[in-house]
């Protein structure tokens, strides 16, 4: 079923320049695939929004669209030579829409009142312009690059405290590029990035495309992670946890003192608040620790006899055992 692009966009046929430009911004920020990227109806709706605007947003377009209906691109092309414009096509330089007709990603920027703002994105200002054969001025086609897409693994540490990082983009052609990449304070694994203007460049004046990194983070030997919380198991002696005591701890934010106390069991769980992953808008995790008493690694037997005597005497004298609120 062919689409009516008034319909599509929601307005009458005889829509004024600007409710055409209103209604179009409202649906493309509805519909945009940034927003919903893994809706393909939103995909498609957002594609005939485009499609339709191309048509409607230029006058031109607009008249041969309302004289010839849906029809009108192929109007002139197997005509005779000097139709409605030169090359027999019905809009200046031949054939079909610049860049295809299909509509090129916007950027959310422009959408959403960022850098250049709604006068870029229908055309306004003094943009690149060709001749035609006639000696008439026209718009020269712009279309945006494509957007790339690449993968990097960085250290744990790096994801934690932020920095820069270097990343292997392919540029096509067999062709590779370094560029350095800033990694937020606190950035999860798997996350993605969307670097503006790194991706393919444009034609015809038509802005970069955009570089898509996700970013995967390497295990630590010590620490593991849990959104913004931090989690490690902490070594104590069988003295330490009889006793109690203090114990060095090293965290992202440098080493702190934690209070053991004393006949602390393993598998005990402590919290440093605060501790955890920070962002740069001042949240902060904690940092979760949980105790492990290692046995004394001594030769001396003697030693170890007299422990293991004192340790049964205690028991003996317990009042519950250490398994008993096991249940089925």
């Amino acid at each position: 079923m062919v689409e009516d692009h008034y319909q599509t966009l929601g307005v009458s046929r005889t829509a004024s320049a600007e409710d055409i430009r209103k209604a179009y911004r409202e649906l493309a920020r509805k519909y945009h695939p940034d927003l919903h990227p893994d809706d393909d109806a939103a995909k498609e709706k957002f594609k005939k929004v485009q499609a339709a605007f191309d048509v409607l947003n230029e006058p031109s377009k607009r008249e041969m669209y309302d004289r010839y209906g849906s029809a009108f691109e192929g109007v002139g092309a197997g005509g005779p030579r000097g139709g409605p414009f030169p090359g027999g096509g019905p809009f200046p330089g031949g054939g079909g829409f610049p860049g295809g007709g299909g509509g090129q990603e916007i950027d959310l920027e422009s959408l959403f009142g960022g850098a250049g703002g709604f006068e870029q994105l229908f055309g306004g200002g003094g943009g690149p312009r060709a001749r035609t054969a006639g000696g008439r001025r026209r718009r020269a086609a712009q279309a945006a690059g494509e957007d790339v897409t690449a993968r990097m693994t960085i250290p744990f540490t790096l994801a934690i405290d932020g920095g820069k990082a270097n990343v292997q983009v392919d540029r096509g052609g067999g062709k590779t590029e370094e560029i350095s990449v800033t990694i937020p304070q606190g950035l999860p694994d798997g996350a993605r990035m969307r670097l503006r203007g790194q991706g393919l460049p444009g034609t015809g004046g038509g802005p970069a495309g955009d570089l898509l990194l996700e970013v995967g983070i390497e295990p630590h030997q010590v620490f593991r992670r849990d959104g913004d919380t931090l989690e490690m198991t902490l070594p104590i002696t069988l003295a330490e946890a009889l006793e109690g005591g203090k114990v060095d701890v090293p965290t992202p934010w440098g080493t702190i003192v934690l209070k053991v106390p004393p006949r602390a069991s393993g598998g005990r769980k402590l919290r440093a608040a605060g501790m955890g992953v920070r962002h740069a808008n001042g949240s902060k995790g904690d940092l979760i620790v949980e105790l492990q008493i290692v046995l004394p690694d001594t030769a001396d037997a003697a030693a170890m006899d007299r422990l293991l005597e004192a340790a049964k005497a205690a028991q003996a004298n317990a009042t519950t055992g250490p398994r008993a609120q096991l249940r089925w």
